[in-house]
């Protein structure tokens, strides 16, 4: 066997020496290696020290194939040479790949990066076919790994930037999975794709910090930042609350519930804001379980949610009290400023603030906060009916909400520099994680106010605020399209939207009046709530300067670092080809694990498998289309008619404004000839013949052309901005009727 170069004894142990000080490698699965004979290994890339990280985790020797070119500096490409890295650069365009075949006929492992670069979104980018030759060629088998722990390191690009941040003090705690070896002849760019982002669900599982409380965790957080504005409230006025302020509001009025309510689990029925801050935090502080519930819904949903959660106190304010009238309140329903006050208030609240400032945030933590629950324990409860049916119960632990914190900051795009616009309601899972919980957790300053459909006081607080991100859906978006200036939105550079599909036409408005490209994320509250997410276009830094790609319109962007997905035939349930559509399934620690009410897998689970009942496209690239729920599709005459698709073409066809309301929507009514018939609701006069000529020159298929118009007077929508698709179904059957 050939024997390849490596470093010299006097380099290479304190090289090895201060990586195991520096780094905490663990490997998963570093059984399934070969333990002899040549293979190609396949990882993703995130930072310079994925290098040693694989290797401190794998049982055998590696040969790293790596661009050499001069923006490397000559230490480095020195390293390199002795290292035995098998070097790409334009000077030897192919003899990378001659070395690396005789490496392989030698028996040795070579590990080859197949994103073909370090990702600067933290994401897994396209994975080229590079690996692909190179295991066919010489005939090897491919053992993907998957590396999690190394993003946000200084040898990482997070934060626009290498080397210029604060370095981690205490060692990093980095997991290497591997997997199982691969058949040459089955290593395809979409089956690597798929291996390693399950790999990496597996590694990310593995962070010791999921194991923690996420009240405990926030308010160590907050009470580090404690001189630090935290929230911003603007319900009455502008009210500032520091972190010190919330932690100590928080503390103080846990202790009181924890000695006032005997049940585990405390409703909250506040609007966005400093009180719902508070609330939250105090749930969490007392150890028991927050469920923030659906006050839009009606009262027999929320009598169900109330006798489902066992819950008997509802944290409210009075005038919450007096405008939901209809509310069944439970007989323990107090309010929040009341429940402070008997807690002592403000002079009860001093020992809490000067403890805040004087104590470390981990020792303050632990005093204020009951941190008894956690991991796999339940964290919280929240109530969904999709966009259609009973409410059902999920069960949110401490475990999935930490992964899906460490998964959204793992991206580029909330930052604790950035100033979060929350407006959108805490009872919506991503009001509740992603506009509440995580900016307290992550240090985002949080701008609140009490609705999104206040669009007035939306616009404002971005102008006055300097708010930065925007997080909504497009149901949301269209008022602040026709009400806002430019001037108004000139702080805001990251808009998302989620929940609904967002209409190009929207997209193409809003970038045309604000110069702002809106971006599509995806989620629903069972995945805590964010799985994918679409990024700007990350800066070049790379020595080549090539750019990579961090969105693409039409997508709900790639999936966030650990989580696994698969997409399957809704009939057969197997894989599907690479871009072809099918049935969600996801996988990871963020993911939930049963409904409240139901400890055994249902319908949407298949063991680890989350079914998420939305249709969807993987692309070549890693990008992902939702085409819509599979119960926005109709099956007529064998065909899946996309409801979706037939609104988007009846919107442009009719010249419907982009910042108005939805005007359309199609559903279906039961057909005893066909089984189903497809129903347009139309807020306008729509002449039959007329829609036929329009969506035939659009080019719609004869059966994608609904045969029934419906007037209505509103399209129905839930408190959340998503479509009531129960009503639409409810008033296509009405009107069917004789």
């Amino acid at each position: 066997m050939r024997r390849r170069s490596t470093l010299p004894t006097w380099l290479e142990v304190p090289a090895v020496a201060a990586a195991r000080a520096l780094y905490r490698v663990r490997a998963l699965g570093a059984g399934r290696v070969p333990a002899s004979g040549g293979a190609v290994v396949i990882a993703n890339h995130g930072s310079y020290m994925d290098a040693v990280a694989l290797q401190l985790a794998c049982p055998r020797p590696l040969r790293f194939v790596a661009y050499t070119g001069e923006g490397n500096g000559a230490l480095l490409r020195w390293i390199f040479r002795r290292a035995g890295v098998i070097a790409v650069s334009a000077e030897r365009p192919w003899g990378w790949l001659r070395e690396a075949l005789r490496a392989l006929a030698d028996g040795e492992l070579v590990c080859i990066f197949p994103e073909g670069g370090i990702s600067r979104t933290g994401q897994l980018m396209a994975v080229r076919r590079g690996f692909e030759l190179v295991a066919r060629r010489g005939r090897v088998p491919v053992v993907p790994a998957a590396i999690d722990g190394l993003w946000g390191s200084v040898f990482s690009p997070s934060g626009g930037r290498y080397l210029w941040k604060t370095p981690r003090l205490a060692p990093t705690d980095v997991c290497v999975a591997f997997g199982e070896p691969i058949a040459h002849a089955s290593a395809r760019t979409p089956v690597a794709r798929a291996a390693i982002l399950g790999l990496w669900a597996d590694a990310l599982g593995e962070r010791p910090a999921l194991g923690g409380n996420v009240g405990r965790e926030t308010v160590k957080a907050l009470a580090r930042r404690r001189g630090r504005v935290a929230l911003v409230d603007r319900t009455l006025g502008r009210r500032e609350l520091t972190a010190a302020q919330l932690v100590a509001a928080a503390a103080l009025l846990g202790r009181r519930l924890r000695r006032t309510v005997a049940e585990r689990r405390v409703g909250i029925v506040l609007p966005p804001g400093a009180g719902a801050a508070i609330a939250n935090l105090a749930v969490a502080c007392a150890g028991k379980v927050p469920v923030n519930l659906n006050f839009t819904a009606g009262r027999a949903a929320l009598l169900s949610s109330l006798e489902a959660s066992g819950v008997r106190t509802v944290i409210t304010a009075d005038a919450m009290r007096a405008r939901l009238a209809d509310f069944p309140w439970p007989e323990h329903a107090p309010d929040l400023r009341a429940e402070l006050e008997a807690a002592g208030g403000r002079k009860a609240m001093a020992p809490w603030l000067l403890a805040a400032w004087l104590l470390p945030g981990s020792v303050f933590a632990r005093l204020a906060c009951d941190g008894s629950a956690r991991g796999r324990d339940e964290a919280a409860l929240l109530f969904t009916s999709g966009s259609g049916g009973a409410p059902k119960g999920v069960v949110l632990s401490h475990r999935n909400l930490l992964a899906n914190f460490n998964q959204v900051s793992d991206t580029a795009v909330l930052p604790s520099s950035r100033v979060l616009l929350g407006c959108l309601p805490i009872f919506h899972s991503f009001g509740f994680t992603v506009t509440l919980w995580y900016p307290l957790w992550h240090g985002c300053r949080l701008v609140t106010t009490p609705s999104p459909l206040d669009t007035r006081a939306v616009v404002d607080s971005i102008r006055e605020e300097g708010v930065s991100v925007f997080l909504g859906t497009p149901t949301f978006l269209r008022p602040i399209l026709r009400k806002a200036s430019p001037a108004d939105l000139r702080s805001l550079d990251l808009v998302v939207t989620g929940a609904e599909r967002l209409p190009e036409d929207l997209r193409a408005s809003f970038a045309q009046a604000f110069h702002i490209t809106v971006l599509q994320g995806y989620g629903l509250t069972e995945t805590s709530p964010v799985s994918n997410l679409n990024q700007p276009d990350p800066p070049v830094l790379t020595a080549t300067g090539e750019p990579q790609e961090g969105n693409r319109p039409g997508t709900v962007g790639r999936f966030l670092p650990g989580i696994a997905a698969r997409v399957v035939d809704p009939d057969t349930w197997r894989e599907v080809p690479d871009g072809a559509a099918g049935i969600l399934l996801l996988r990871g620690p963020n993911i939930f694990s049963h409904y409240l009410g139901d400890e055994r897998p249902g319908a949407s689970l298949r063991g680890d498998w989350f079914v998420t009942w939305d249709l969807a496209r993987i692309d070549a690239d890693g990008f992902v289309a939702i085409e819509g729920r599979l119960a926005r599709f109709s099956k007529i005459g064998g065909e899946m008619v996309p409801h979706g698709t037939i609104e988007q073409a009846v919107a442009a066809a009719f010249g419907a404004d982009p910042a108005e309301a939805p005007a359309f929507v199609v559903t279906a009514a039961a057909d005893t000839a066909k089984g189903e018939r497809l129903v347009l609701l139309s807020t306008r006069p729509v002449d039959a013949a007329d829609l036929r000529a329009r969506l035939s020159a659009a080019g719609l298929p004869n059966l994608w052309i609904p045969r029934e118009i419906v007037r209505v007077g509103a399209i129905p929508v839930l408190g959340t901005g998503k479509l009531d698709l129960a009503a639409c179904r409810r008033v296509a059957a009405e009107a069917a009727r004789p």
